[in-house]
């Protein structure tokens, strides 16, 4: 019997992508070409927003030439219709589109005929709305939030109070607070519906403890793998059948700026150790007060069967 489907609705193909390719390595789902600034080809605004600001200042360099070199050509289609400048000269005409893109008008060089005042309006008006989009340009990188949160290079299963528990660190890099930070754990993996279909399922995994109202240290994040866990009865073999993986979203406000920011990180299988645990990082100082030795932060240790 042979399936037939229809496809009820035609798009313009300029409007989508056709494919998007998926690349599975450890567990880890990469959409190939995703969060790259060549991504954003056909969106100008977010090109400008992800690129960097070495590519940002070369594109302005780029389009700031460009567009007195248009108005140059401009003036010389005029013939000789710019005081104190010499007839024909590209030079004279380029710097002279320069002062006045910029509104620096030193005086020496202006226009002498209504094309060319025609041309100075025009460029006047391009010269405003230039400058005005990149300076919002400027601001919106300047302003975007940004999280220095650093997550431990693995996460390990061991007992915690008799009970098998997930377990990562995580830690705020900067010398402030993250206020009521909230952290979610989801575990993913491949599975087959009741009907068959295969699909990528993705299950919020309920923590010991997911906010804090500041997060200004170092963390330690706990999930007890009970029978209401989807990791119960999982084994390594399973976990690499089933392409597991675990995505670490926390989100919070940052104290300095007031805003809301974010950090994400992702656990692969190779990533996640059965029978370990962290070394332990917070030390006593003999006067009784404690210390936190980062220098261990990723460290772990081999737990006996």
């Amino acid at each position: 019997m042979k399936l037939k489907f229809k496809r009820l609705f035609k798009k313009n193909k300029s409007q989508m992508i056709a494919r998007r390719y998926l690349k599975i390595n450890d567990g880890k789902v990469e959409i190939l070409g995703m969060g790259a600034w060549h991504s954003y080809l056909n969106d100008p605004y977010h090109l400008l927003l992800t690129i960097s600001w070495t590519g940002f200042l070369f594109l302005i360099f780029i389009f700031y030439v460009a567009v007195n070199i248009l108005f140059a050509l401009a003036y010389l289609l005029g013939g000789d219709c710019i005081a104190n400048a010499e007839a024909g000269s590209f030079a004279d005409a380029f710097f002279f589109s320069v002062q006045t893109l910029a509104s620096i008008g030193y005086g020496a060089m202006h226009p002498t005929t209504s094309y060319a005042n025609i041309i100075v309006t025009i460029e006047a008006i391009i010269g405003l709305m230039t400058i005005a989009m990149i300076t919002g340009l400027s601001f919106a990188r300047f302003s975007q939030p940004t999280a220095r949160v650093m997550f431990s290079k693995v996460a390990v299963i061991n007992k915690h109070d008799g009970v098998n528990t997930l377990m990562f660190r995580t830690a705020n890099q900067r010398r402030n607070m993250i206020l009521e930070a909230n952290i979610k754990v989801y575990f993913m993996r491949d599975e087959v519906t009741a009907e068959g279909h295969s699909i990528r399922r993705i299950h919020s995994l309920k923590l010991i403890s997911n906010q804090t109202p500041n997060f200004s240290l170092s963390w330690s994040v706990m999930h007890a793998i009970n029978q209401d866990s989807p990791l119960y009865g999982m084994t390594l073999d399973s976990l690499i059948k089933t392409h597991a993986s675990l995505i670490i979203s926390l989100t919070g406000i940052d104290e300095t700026v007031v805003q809301m920011v974010h950090a994400r990180h992702m656990y692969g299988i190779k990533d996640i150790l059965w029978n370990h645990e962290f070394v332990d990082i917070i030390h006593y100082t003999p006067d009784g007060h404690r210390y936190i030795d980062y220098e261990y932060f990723h460290d772990v240790l081999a737990l006996e069967n």
